[in-house]
């Protein structure tokens, strides 16, 4: 499937398509975990703007747990949040998932699944690839691999109006993490979700800012123009009558060519 064709799709089941985004410490090895603790998860709802927040905060705040004892409770807490995503998911089986490069173990649904098990030796909800949709891939379809300087997100979000206050770059999330500022951190999750909303819409529209535009896009965009596609009806109907018209007067050139001949015949039987 094209991405033309994914993003028709994609805006014909908006009322079914999620945006989801997930915060978590450092990505690296120092953590007390092999895999990075999950910390906060934001799935925002297209179609009605709704978001639904998943969070280790919460879940203490429902418990009663203080938040200076948070930290000596992140399994129970972690695991519980996990369940209610899943549980999500599982409400809403069949729903389309937007994501920003959610695609592998170390940082994706397979990383979410990962540290469910960990925690409940149960396996989560899986969704089908068929249902996952990844925003940057296309983006960079459309507008090519060198459109923005590295880090991409960074050069899309100060280039398409991301840079909202609650925004924490990654290095930041994870001090967040460590300090414990844990709504801080959360806030910075749903910012991104709102973002990629933002991005989504753009992206329907042609309209993503970028650094460098390919020329393959610039051509599609230029010929998608009401204006143009007007202008090449009439270039194809100028182009069929031109056809017609030699068409026909050849018909017509053959016919007197025939003409002439049968009539050169006919004299010469006559005199003979």
């Amino acid at each position: 499937m094209s991405t033309k064709e994914t993003l028709k799709k994609l805006h014909e089941n908006e009322q079914s398509l999620f945006i989801v985004h997930y915060s978590c410490q450092n990505l690296n090895d120092n953590n007390e975990n092999y895999s990075p603790r999950i910390t906060s998860i934001a799935v925002l709802h297209v179609g009605s703007s709704t978001m639904h927040s998943f969070s280790i905060h919460l879940i203490a705040e429902v418990n009663k747990i203080p938040r200076e004892n948070i930290h000596d409770h992140y399994d129970d807490l972690e695991k519980e949040m996990l369940a209610q995503f899943f549980a999500f998911l599982s409400e809403n089986d069949g729903a389309f998932w937007l994501h920003w490069n959610m695609s592998n173990i170390n940082y994706g649904f397979e990383a979410l699944i990962h540290r469910y098990k960990v925690l409940s030796g149960v396996d989560g909800k899986r969704i089908p690839d068929s249902k996952k949709y990844n925003l940057s891939s296309l983006i960079l379809s459309i507008y090519g691999k060198g459109c923005v300087e590295h880090p991409r997100m960074a050069s899309f979000m100060k280039l398409n109006d991301g840079e909202h206050r609650d925004n924490l770059a990654g290095k930041e999330e994870v001090d967040a993490f460590a300090a414990k500022e844990y709504v801080k951190l959360h806030k910075s999750t749903m910012s991104k979700a709102y973002w990629f909303q933002h991005m989504y819409y753009l992206l329907q529209k042609n309209k993503v800012n970028v650094h460098n535009k390919n020329w393959g896009n610039k051509v599609n965009t230029f010929l998608e123009r009401p204006t143009v596609k007007a202008l090449g009806f009439v270039a194809v109907v100028f182009s069929l009558f031109q056809a017609a018209q030699i068409g026909y007067s050849t018909i017509e050139l053959e016919e007197k060519t025939d003409s002439a001949a049968q009539e050169q015949t006919n004299k010469k039987i006559n005199k003979d």
